[in-house]
């Protein structure tokens, strides 16, 4: 198993977010983590990607016991996050966006002085955004003058860019229209298929039906299903989020 996360228990204050919560992820598979709200999903995530630590229970990466104590650790394992609201600067291009505190200096004394090489990183943008079919109006052109799919295109083109091992994507296609939708989904699929594995957080159960190979459910701060997508029906999903079905499903 690539990452899993076993009885995971983080509190704040009096509430309770996550009770011995479980979570695998193989490796060149999307998982999608979903529950209803306030079932501990987005808690669980950042835990599992550096932003938070748990109370108690452990991480493991390749098997391994991991403790992410930031979100730059867990980069430097090789795990990116798409965050729902983007985490976009508006006002930078897409290249200084994909390059924000990893920019590339010019060669010489003038990367020296701290010149930025900014042809070099354009070109590296582009080239990622080609690669996953993000098309994009103009390279100089801020971030904010590009629609919603755009925008969200060029943060999972970023993070994808940086992963060596896991993406995660929290409700990447909410507020977006039904063509934006479809390019993200195509996205995701193009993100698996470069091998990079991928945990899909989403409300969205036409999303998670398809694009994910495994889905895992949890409710009130626990996992209380799995399923393999395909044998799974939207009715199975529904019962598990909702409590008519507690019992872990171990395909």
């Amino acid at each position: 198993m690539l990452l899993e996360a076993r009885g995971i228990v983080k509190s704040y204050g009096h509430v309770e977010a996550l009770r011995g919560a479980d979570f695998s992820l193989p490796s060149g598979e999307v998982v999608a983590l979903i529950g209803d709200n306030g079932a501990g999903k987005s808690t669980l995530a950042k835990i599992m990607s550096g932003v938070e630590q748990p109370d108690a229970g452990e991480i493991l990466l390749d098997g391994r016991p991991v403790s992410f104590g930031s979100v730059e650790e867990a980069r430097e394992a090789g795990i990116e996050t798409v965050y729902q609201d983007l985490a976009l600067c508006a006002d930078l291009t897409p290249a200084a966006n994909f390059f924000l505190g990893r920019e590339v200096l010019k060669p010489g004394i003038l990367g020296a002085l701290g010149f930025l090489d900014n042809a070099v990183m354009r070109s590296r943008t582009r080239e990622a955004c080609e690669r996953l079919g993000v098309q994009l109006k103009s390279q100089s052109a801020p971030v904010s003058t590009l629609s919603g799919g755009q925008r969200q295109g060029v943060a999972v083109a970023r993070a994808v860019t940086w992963a060596e091992r896991v993406v995660f994507m929290d409700e990447p296609t909410a507020a977006l229209g039904v063509l934006q939708t479809q390019r993200v989904l195509d996205l995701i699929r193009g993100v698996r298929d470069a091998g990079v594995a991928v945990v899909l957080i989403s409300h969205n159960m036409q999303d998670v039906k398809a694009v994910s190979d495994r889905v895992e459910v949890l409710r009130l701060g626990r996992r209380v299903a799995r399923f393999a997508t395909a044998d799974a029906s939207m009715e199975d999903l529904v019962a598990a989020m909702t409590g008519a079905r507690e019992q872990e499903n171990g395909t």
